[in-house]
């Protein structure tokens, strides 16, 4: 079993490279607003998003990417604990999201299904999400 550490900073994790912009897909969906997405959050988005994928293309040729990487342990106490016994135990990881932040990307659909896609999401997630398309030279 792979030991989580208890930790207080929210951002332990500062990634070199910038992350607002594509880097291997065609469209993407990026952060418009702050927000908190859970581990059990991200998994249900992230079969709901394969399911309605499936779905809309007919072929199994679309690929998708994911970047986040969850950077912060949740832990909790009782309610009828007293004060100053410790900090609790782990009950989930999260991950704090910024403005600007390409949370997925896609490639290997046409724009209509990636618009059907997205306005599926948006009912699905609990932040603001924006489209993002990359420009061909």
């Amino acid at each position: 079993m792979l030991k989580i550490k208890k930790t207080h900073n929210k951002y332990p994790f500062k990634r070199k490279q910038s992350n607002h912009t594509l880097k291997y897909g065609l469209f993407g969906l990026k952060a418009s607003s702050f927000g908190r997405l859970t581990e059990n959050q991200f998994n249900v988005l992230h079969w709901a998003i394969i399911r309605k994928l499936k779905k809309i293309t007919n072929n199994n040729n679309f690929r998708f990417w994911n970047f986040l990487l969850f950077n912060l342990t949740l832990t909790k106490f009782n309610l009828e604990s007293r004060m100053g016994k410790g900090k609790g135990a782990i009950y989930t990881r999260a991950i704090y999201i910024r403005p600007g932040t390409v949370l997925f990307e896609f490639d290997g659909l046409q724009e209509q299904q990636m618009l059907q896609l997205f306005n599926y999401i948006t009912k699905q997630i609990p932040l603001k999400v924006i489209f993002i398309k990359r420009f061909l030279r």
